[in-house]
């Protein structure tokens, strides 16, 4: 009766690979336009990559914004 459904992390799924990343830019770009001290270049590590993720989201924020509207339009009528 019952079937084991088996579930993909995000890296082995690439649409949640890329709703993750998505989400990712759009919070780190927000916390850099709030908290500017929080996420600096001069960072290593994980907060480095915080701070990267923040500058692809304010240099292309259009496109950003496009893929945003673009998985929640896929999400909300094609799954």
């Amino acid at each position: 009766f019952f079937r084991k459904v088996r579930t993909m992390s995000a890296l082995f799924n690439f649409e949640a690979f890329i709703f993750v990343l998505l989400l990712s830019i759009c919070t780190c770009t927000y916390v850099r336009s709030m908290w500017q001290n929080l996420l600096d270049n001069y960072k290593k590590g994980l907060w480095g990559t915080f701070y990267k993720l923040a500058i692809i989201g304010e240099r292309l924020s259009p496109w950003v914004s496009l893929a945003c509207i673009g998985m929640a339009i896929r999400i909300l009528f094609f799954k």
